[in-house]
């Protein structure tokens, strides 16, 4: 495969690794799904890629209740072993990321970006800490790739390949977080959801994807408990 001079240039850091499925550090559930990526571009522990993950999503404008109950879920799963897996997106994202660090644990960042490129700006510090502790930031899309709005679903299908599972804490109905999850189910991943107020347009996803088959979950032990 042919490498341009900024992947080149990219290379040379001592965090940063490419993979390709040939590569034995290639996670093997991504390479299970439909039209796995042919380069995986990584910074940090390349290792973390093969942890048992759960992803765990959901909207960028989540309440507070929202992302204490992503942070708490992340932290309670992290601390049992999983790797924490989420897109660094505001939110649940980062909710997400934060607990799993909180607990000490690993926690890996898909990003629609390059691997070079950290969005939104205001988590270039949270994706530091990712790395330092022993997680990584995974992208397949090229250094030097810019924020392009029809990246974020592509990011999305690693989010939920790379995992056994997803969990959504908060959606709206136009939440690219049900996107997310209806790959998830295409791919053979469990889906999970946590219900929420009736009057709360947060809750409308979560709750549609209750209707559709996703399993309801009140604690982090709901998910614990799946064989």
């Amino acid at each position: 495969m042919p490498i341009d001079d900024s992947t080149a240039t990219w290379l040379t850091r001592e965090d940063a690794h490419l993979l390709t499925p040939a590569d034995a550090g290639y996670p093997a559930l991504l390479r299970e799904i439909p039209s796995p990526p042919p380069q995986l571009f990584v910074r940090g522990n390349v290792d973390a890629l093969s942890l048992p993950q759960l992803a765990i999503v959901g909207s960028r404008n989540a309440t507070p209740s929202g992302a204490e109950t992503a942070q708490s879920f992340a932290s309670h799963l992290a601390a049992r072993g999983f790797c924490i897996t989420s897109g660094l997106a505001e939110g649940i994202d980062a909710a997400a990321h934060r607990g799993a660090l909180a607990a000490r644990g690993r926690t890996v960042a898909v990003c629609g970006t390059g691997p070079d490129i950290v969005y939104p700006r205001q988590h270039a510090a949270l994706a530091e800490e990712i790395i330092a502790s022993g997680g990584a930031i995974v992208s397949e899309f090229a250094p030097g790739t810019p924020v392009l709005r029809a990246n974020f679903p592509r990011r999305n299908r690693l989010v939920s390949g790379l995992a056994r599972g997803v969990l959504v804490v908060e959606a709206t109905l136009s939440s690219g977080s049900l996107i997310t999850a209806r790959l998830a189910a295409e791919q053979g991943r469990e889906v999970f959801a946590i219900p929420g107020s009736i009057h709360s347009p947060f809750s409308k996803g979560g709750h549609r994807l209750i209707r559709d088959g996703a399993k309801l979950v009140e604690t982090a032990q709901d998910i614990l408990d799946e064989p």
